[in-house]
């Protein structure tokens, strides 16, 4: 009886030594983890304040020498302002914002409230889609849009986000919407409100964090979008910042570097800031938006 109390005093300690070891060693791998991640960006950064001939010559992330041509050369290198290519962006960003929102939360609403036959089949396809990879239909997307004349045009871009094609947002927009109460449509009901009425005064105001993650989401994926762009935009005061970065080194000679470095964290800054801000919606807007 008496030497149980030594035992399990003997071991207290020993584990309080262990728990800072077992601390040391988790953050110290987090830190490692954040060096591998981090390398990148900080080696873009500094590559951009270097001299082109320096860029693939000097690894190393302490510059021998800072210039600021990179950037002067980058913002005139396509024959026009770089400008141009932030407001072609923001053109399609934003009217892609406003597509989602729009589309996503009325199928949404139909497929969580209203009944109609097949109701399930519908929502099943809507989750298949997440599933299918945007190659298989590039194709005969391309062809349908060139026969319709809107290749070069934003309009192969905007048109789809009008019809609530990304089902991702739908799916979370459905979540929900299940979770807010059918009384609350009951009641508007009893006071002679239609589906329109009760989706406009009701569901949509309490759908505001499902609408704030829908947002930041597209921001985040249309501003950086490359491959859609690539595709049906082809003149170059049409292009995309993505598409004008790309266009901006040389596959043979390797001439641009610099400028794509500089341009590109150019580029970052938009959604740096918007992430910043956003931040906290976004987190909210995932816990209680059924995507936990």
């Amino acid at each position: 009886m008496t030497e149980a109390p030594t035992v399990a005093g003997a071991s207290g300690p020993r584990q309080r030594r262990r728990r800072p070891r077992t601390a040391i060693l988790k953050h110290g791998a987090l830190l490692l983890f954040l060096v591998v991640m981090v390398y990148p960006l900080v080696w873009m950064v500094v590559s951009a304040f270097k001299p082109a001939h320096l860029i693939l010559t000097e690894p190393g992330l302490v510059p021998t020498e800072v210039t600021f041509e990179n950037f002067r050369e980058g913002w005139h290198a396509l024959n026009q302002p770089f400008s141009v290519f932030f407001v072609n962006s923001l053109v399609v960003t934003v009217g892609s914002i406003l597509g989602n929102l729009v589309s996503c939360s009325l199928a949404a609403y139909a497929l969580a409230r209203l009944e109609f036959r097949a109701r399930r089949l519908f929502f099943g396809i809507t989750l298949v889609t997440v599933m299918l990879p945007m190659h298989v239909l590039i194709i005969p997307q391309y062809i349908f849009f060139a026969q319709l004349g809107w290749v070069d045009t934003y309009l192969p871009l905007l048109i789809p986000k009008l019809l609530a094609t990304d089902a991702f947002f739908v799916f979370l927009m459905v979540q929900f919407i299940r979770g807010i109460p059918r009384d609350l449509d009951r009641a508007a009901e009893i006071d002679g409100a239609g589906h329109f009425r009760i989706f406009w005064h009701v569901i949509l105001p309490l759908m505001r964090p499902a609408l704030v993650t829908t947002t930041i989401f597209t921001f985040i994926w249309t501003w950086n979008d490359f491959f859609t762009p690539l595709i049906y935009l082809t003149s170059t005061d049409m292009y995309t910042v993505p598409v004008a970065l790309s266009s901006m080194v040389s596959s043979e000679s390797q001439q641009g570097i610099g400028m794509l470095f500089a341009m590109s964290l150019i580029s970052l800054l938009p959604v740096i800031l918007f992430f910043v801000f956003a931040q906290r919606y976004l987190i909210r807007g995932m816990v209680t938006s059924g995507l936990k």
